[in-house]
């Protein structure tokens, strides 16, 4: 059975790499896209994706490309230098 999934939009609070990973349950990848920064789970770009990981409609819309799993979409001041 599918997880649902999330995409949280951050313009003003920076998270750390811990919590980050939390979020996207897993080690990071940063994509760099129109408007900011998506940091979504590296291995739910797989083109197998991970197994429980649901389609994240907002997260490919934003990324241009497929992506599973929760994502979060930093802008602003919250982008990663």
């Amino acid at each position: 059975m599918n997880l649902p999934c999330t995409t949280k939009i951050l313009e003003n609070y920076r998270p750390t790499l811990e919590e980050a990973q939390r979020e996207v349950g897993g080690h990071v990848e940063m994509l760099r896209v129109s408007g900011g920064q998506l940091l979504v789970n590296e291995e739910g770009r797989l083109p197998i994706g991970l197994g429980p990981l649901s389609h994240n409609p907002t997260a490919s819309e934003i990324a241009g490309q497929n992506i599973v799993g929760n994502a979060l979409f930093l802008k602003g001041s919250a982008q990663w230098e």
